[in-house]
């Protein structure tokens, strides 16, 4: 019975995901695979660092998703003025009815569940960092008083390349903050005409909603009891340990390639994520395949590779190949 049951929670998983995606693709032309990602984030209780030229439709997604999840959005743009009291929110005097001066926090746009921190690179370190407590605890300290966001909390945070004019490059400690960091191409020249004629109807977005935030709980609850064998969880620890080069057991790719390695955080990531794959693609047990497919996105901004890669015309993802291909 009971795995009858487990069965059916997988099918209504799987259609549900499958429903968000066929209402996001009357918004969204193409990019299927960041869908994926940003989902499966969703799922898992992460957040998303997107890095593109600015135009190729990164903000129209998440208010695509507010819109399909029924999730409250709030964007934020960074701008190199922007104070961590314009993110957070701040302590304000006010004036009550006895004309008494009494002190009240005004929450700043960070108190939604789903939040576009647009640009994110263009504001000054100090600014960056207002969003570490929330990214990581999911809370606000102002004063000393801690204010909880509600769940399921989100950030999309988007940046243009970082050798465009006017970027601050995002501290390590922020970036690993990101469950994921994903590449949004420029689209095909197919898609570029249906991105053309889907904006000369109507520049708003069309979809609907289909679940709400109580249902990406029960998703999320669902995703933690997904069982991942001791094989391939010893296979996704030795890929995250294998990014170290000073590690006698790492991969000669990472000794020539890699000048610092992925934190645990990654480790975390990698099957946290790999059990809401498993589930959008209707299955009930963690494979191989989760695993190899998601170490793009959850290692891209955790390792460095040196300037030995660099002298080969080696990316990252070159780099997250060949440690792949490495590892056994």
């Amino acid at each position: 019975m009971e795995i009858m049951e487990k069965e059916e929670q997988v099918k209504a998983f799987s259609a549900s995901i499958a429903t968000v995606k066929a209402e996001l693709a009357k918004d969204v032309v193409g990019q299927k695979e960041i869908i994926d990602s940003v989902l499966i984030a969703i799922v898992a209780g992460g957040n998303v660092l997107l890095e593109g030229v600015p135009g190729v439709g990164k903000t129209r997604l998440v208010r695509s998703l507010g819109r399909t999840l029924s999730l409250p959005f709030s964007r934020i743009q960074f701008t190199p003025d922007l104070m961590p009291s314009d993110v957070t929110g701040t302590n304000v005097a006010e004036k009550d009815e006895n004309g008494k001066l009494t002190m009240s926090f005004r929450k700043g746009p960070i108190f939604a569940n789903l939040v576009l921190a647009d640009e994110i690179n263009r504001a000054t370190p100090k600014t960056q960092s207002a969003m570490l407590e929330v990214m990581q605890e999911h809370k606000v300290t102002v004063a000393g008083q801690a204010y909880r966001l509600e769940e399921p909390f989100f950030v999309l945070a988007t940046q243009n390349p970082i050798e465009q004019d006017g970027t601050y490059p995002l501290p390590e400690a922020q970036m690993d903050r990101f469950m994921f960091k994903l590449i949004m191409e420029f689209p095909k020249m197919d898609e570029l005409k249906d991105i053309v004629n889907m904006t000369q109807i109507t520049m708003d977005e069309t979809a609907t909603a289909v679940i709400d935030g109580p249902t990406v709980l029960e998703m999320r609850k669902l995703a933690s009891t997904v069982p991942v064998m001791d094989e391939i969880m010893e296979y996704a620890m030795r890929l995250v340990s294998g990014t170290h080069p000073e590690l006698a057991t790492s991969p000669a790719s990472a000794k020539k390639y890699v000048k610092y390695g992925a934190s645990p955080r990654a480790a975390q990531a990698l099957i946290t994520c790999a059990k809401v794959r498993a589930l959008m693609n209707g299955n009930y047990n963690v494979s191989y395949e989760d695993i190899n497919a998601l170490a793009y996105p959850v290692l891209r901004h955790r390792i460095k590779i040196n300037y030995s890669a660099i002298n080969d015309h080696l990316t990252v993802d070159d780099v997250i190949g060949l440690l792949i291909k490495e590892t056994k």
